[in-house]
């Protein structure tokens, strides 16, 4: 099915049902889904009920909603566009890493995917956007990382930022500010006060909420106990 002949509300749910399970490893619920849309749950609950009737997604009561290999073919070249997209604001058009989100939902429903293979090919074939999230490619496989929400970094484990989900851009441009970004590494230093962890970034401490925690994904590998 081509992504060009799909309205552009259909677009918006494949991708975001792609994001929520990629990020959560779980099926997206009705809840989860209407947040990030920004609709009321009845209009969410009404538009999954379309999609299950295209054959998109599978949806029963109380077990989430997931994509269909019809819907997954759609949603990745979606997921595709948008990541290249903001890749390419962020090299090329000197715009932050909490400014592309927005413009990325515009411009996504509005390429060509000749448009798209060009941007690819000029930044030279990225793997990873500014959040550190996998770039698709074009035959739709997309890498899968093994991370660990910041949240349950063992005290005085250290970790590699892998991606930092991009829905806040308040919370993006304070993260910056602190040099808190995939690729850094990062130590769980320990809880301070009102469950806010204290995190050590290149020698300084910075103490981080439960919203910033949960954003944040590391790549950490337990120690094994020697046999």
């Amino acid at each position: 099915m081509d992504v060009a002949t799909l309205p552009a509300k259909t677009q918006d749910y494949l991708k975001i049902i792609f994001d929520i399970v990629e990020r959560t490893g779980q099926a997206a619920t009705m809840g989860e889904l209407a947040a990030a849309m920004k609709q009321r749950p009845s209009t969410t609950t009404e538009g999954v009920k379309r999609l299950a009737e295209k054959g998109l997604v599978h949806h029963e009561r109380y077990t989430g909603i997931t994509l269909t290999e019809a819907g997954r073919g759609i949603a990745t070249a979606m997921a595709r566009r948008h990541r290249l997209i903001e890749t390419f604001l962020v090299a090329q058009l000197g715009y932050s890493w909490d400014e592309v989100h927005a413009e990325a939902d515009l411009l996504e429903h509005a390429v060509s995917d000749l448009f798209i293979a060009r941007i690819d090919e000029l930044l030279g074939h990225p793997t990873r956007d500014p959040h550190g999230d996998p770039i698709p490619l074009a035959n739709g496989e997309v890498e899968e990382i093994s991370v660990t929400p910041l949240q349950q970094l063992p005290d005085g484990a250290s970790a590699l930022i892998e991606r930092v989900h991009d829905s806040n851009a308040d919370l993006l441009r304070y993260l910056a500010e602190k040099g808190i970004r995939p690729g850094v590494v990062v130590q769980a230093v320990g809880t301070e006060f009102a469950g806010m962890r204290l995190i050590s970034v290149a020698g300084s401490n910075i103490a981080l909420a439960a919203e910033a925690l949960e954003v944040i994904d590391v790549s950490y590998s337990p120690p094994t106990n020697p046999s």
